[in-house]
């Protein structure tokens, strides 16, 4: 099992959510993708899309009020 952290901050829609699913697509099962965003309309769209995917959000934190960390395992 391995993990990926993607830096998305000061990125905006679209683009934390394809860096999220290119992410996706190269991880094993098991492996861990961790997105680091600023966002927030981003916060609320990649969780729902990867539970759409099947995927398991294990996190979602809010580290500041600016800045977030999602935890998806494939």
């Amino acid at each position: 099992m391995s993990e990926t952290n993607i830096d998305v901050r000061g990125q905006t829609c679209p683009v934390p959510l394809v860096e999220c699913r290119k992410a996706i697509r190269k991880a094993a099962p098991g492996d861990e993708i961790v997105i680091t965003g600023t966002h927030s309309a981003s916060k609320k769209e990649i969780p729902m899309a990867c539970e759409a995917m099947g995927l398991e959000v294990v996190e979602v934190d809010e580290n500041n009020e600016k800045e977030w960390t999602i935890r998806i395992k494939k």
